[in-house]
């Protein structure tokens, strides 16, 4: 059954998250949706990652731990390898909630014109407690292009085709290169807000957004 289901793939890069990683894998293992490709870049991570990728190496369907140029690198490397016909990626610090990737596939098979969908995120801290929500709306290209982003990057999932149409992330971003994508992406295609809980957005002190934040 889940052969004629589509081949989803979902790319996770990765670089010294090692408190929260296993959060992250067991996330997509456990979703409930039977033909997932996870395929896992890591950055040469240096604190425990390894171990944590190597105990689920067998449920994975490609994992590598190299140096890379960094995140948007390791995520076009995963996409390089990816077959599936809808994308995703979430980083090593969030995670998908239950039935996410489900509902996510039923959505851009009931509405076949939709290049990319998007749902509503948690926002948690360090310990996974929920501290609030992500501002998610409906936006398009004419309002990506003032601002007007409300996207929850750990929450998309789009379509391959737009991947070889627009693709790949412009590595010279080291922010906003999500951003980026889904300009290129609502100038050829539809972006769809579906007002569903699909995952949490991590805040702590390491991420980037944060730990760089005068540079964000």
């Amino acid at each position: 059954m889940s052969d004629s289901l589509p081949l989803v793939s979902i790319i996770t890069p990765s670089y010294n998250q090692a408190r929260y990683l296993e959060a992250t894998i067991q996330s997509v293992l456990s979703q409930d949706y039977p033909n997932i490709e996870y395929i896992l870049i890591d950055g040469g991570s240096t604190d425990g990652s390894l171990e944590i990728i190597q105990k689920y190496a067998g449920k994975l369907a490609y994992w590598v731990s190299e140096r890379d140029q960094g995140q948007t690198d390791a995520i076009n490397k995963g996409f390089n390898r990816a077959r599936g016909e809808i994308l995703a990626w979430l980083n090593s610090d969030d995670t998908y909630l239950p039935g996410a990737v489900r509902e996510a596939v039923e959505f851009l098979q009931a509405n076949p014109t939709a290049g990319l969908v998007y749902g509503e995120a948690n926002l948690i801290d360090e310990t996974g407690q929920v501290i609030g929500s992500f501002p998610s709306r409906q936006t398009d290209y004419q309002r990506l292009l003032t601002g007007y982003v409300h996207i929850p990057q750990q929450t998309m999932f789009f379509r391959a085709e737009l991947w070889k149409q627009v693709g790949p992330l412009d590595p010279s971003f080291f922010f906003a290169m999500d951003y980026d994508l889904w300009v290129r992406i609502a100038r050829v295609a539809p972006l769809h807000y579906y007002p569903r809980l699909w995952a949490n957005f991590r805040l702590h002190d390491s991420a980037k957004t944060i730990a760089d934040d005068a540079r964000c």
